[in-house]
């Protein structure tokens, strides 16, 4: 037996049977390592996840519920809203230290910049840019008082304490007109993007140019950021930023087909390389004559659609909330998809911050019902997202 199988190896053309099983051994410990690396390298790809996402998940417990909303909505006023919010810690240390919608701001924003401090090296860059907004709202809010007259000690009220411009804001405060606010931003990423806007604000007296190109700034950052997917959370991250380009987009169009404007009006405002939306059908979409035509120019993407069943109420109303009110519901709801499809990996970073911008939207809307006496409940629900 053992000669014919020594037969059978060396015509194999193995020199002993010695050789033929050390063959059989190698084969197996690869073929071994291979099933181990398989096997293990999903547990590998969760592994830096674990940690941020438990801090998430515990987050995430303490997002008001919608009995707790409800209970929100019924108090009696103002003041008895912020006493709800008092029993919250992460509300109650800003209530009493700013005005109300003051506080709710800052804490959304200590959100973002506890998701950039905790999110994995991998994807830590697309949330640092995240907290970008903190600095272009601040400058926006400077530089809006300024022109409308508001005192120092106004403005500061309006600032959110975060960002990396916080400790510069005050100097801002000071200048005389909107030319120096932009002159104090030497240095920084934000001035020379605004000098190039600032022909456009004198022209027309307007600060809408000076906000366009600072929007378009952050969402153009965030979008290089997460613009090479190299595995599936950080290709997640591109369709979901990618989607907020083209909405954002999309809005301004929508703004501007309903204002009649036209392709040479609204270009100098839209950001290229969207996820559903090329860069071909941007320019389709500008040269439509009409609302109508820019749903129609949509066909074959998922927002099509929605804003097709928002058509007949804009052609009832002439306002274009409808549509917008239908993006907004869309990206939220694809947050939420993200967070189920990627439950160990970046799903829920996404889903968390979709959730706390949505519950500090509707506490917002809920303090403005609270402003007005008697302001009925009724209302105030059909404002909430």
């Amino acid at each position: 037996m053992a000669d014919s199988i020594t037969t059978i190896v060396t015509q194999l053309g193995f020199p002993s049977i010695e050789s033929f099983i050390a063959l059989l051994l190698l084969g197996g410990a690869i073929i071994g390592a291979i099933v181990v690396i398989a096997t293990i390298r999903p547990v590998l790809d969760m592994f830096p996840y674990a940690y941020p996402n438990a801090r998430v998940r515990a987050r995430i417990g303490r997002l008001f519920t919608e009995k707790q909303i409800s209970e929100i909505m019924e108090t009696d006023d103002l003041e008895e809203f912020k006493n709800y919010l008092r029993g919250f810690p992460e509300y109650a240390k800003y209530v009493d230290q700013y005005t109300l919608e003051k506080a709710l701001d800052t804490q959304l924003a200590e959100t973002y910049d506890l998701i950039a401090r905790i999110a994995p090296g991998d994807i830590k860059d697309v949330f640092k840019v995240q907290l970008k907004k903190w600095d272009i709202r601040n400058i926006k809010s400077i530089i809006t008082a300024k022109e409308a007259g508001i005192s120092s000690e106004q403005i500061m009220e309006l600032l959110i304490p975060f960002g990396e411009l916080n400790e510069d804001m005050e100097r801002l405060i000071d200048a005389n007109t909107v030319t120096d606010i932009i002159a104090g931003l030497e240095g920084t990423e934000y001035a020379s993007l605004l000098e190039d806007a600032l022909p456009a604000y004198e022209n027309t007296g307007m600060v809408l140019p000076l906000e366009a190109a600072l929007d378009k700034y952050y969402l153009e950052n965030l979008l290089r950021a997460a613009a090479n997917p190299a595995d599936e959370n950080s290709s997640i991250l591109h369709s979901y930023f990618g989607s907020q380009v083209d909405i954002s987009n999309l809005k301004i169009i929508m703004r501007a087909k309903a204002d009649g404007l036209k392709y040479d009006d609204i270009s100098p405002y839209m950001i290229s390389n969207g996820y559903q939306i090329r860069d071909w059908k941007l320019k389709d979409l500008m040269e439509a004559e009409d609302v109508s035509g820019v749903i129609s120019g949509l066909e074959g993407t998922d927002y099509a659609p929605m804003l097709t069943d928002a058509l007949s109420e804009y052609n009832s109303t002439g306002s274009i909330a409808p549509f917008e009110k239908a993006l907004d519901s869309y990206l939220t709801k694809m947050a939420k998809t993200l967070a189920l499809k990627k439950p160990f990996g970046v799903g829920p970073m996404i889903g968390f911050l979709s959730r706390k911008e949505m519950e500090i939207r509707n506490l917002k809307v809920i303090a403005r019902g609270k402003r007005e006496a008697g302001f009925p409940v009724s209302m105030i629900k059909e404002m909430l997202v």
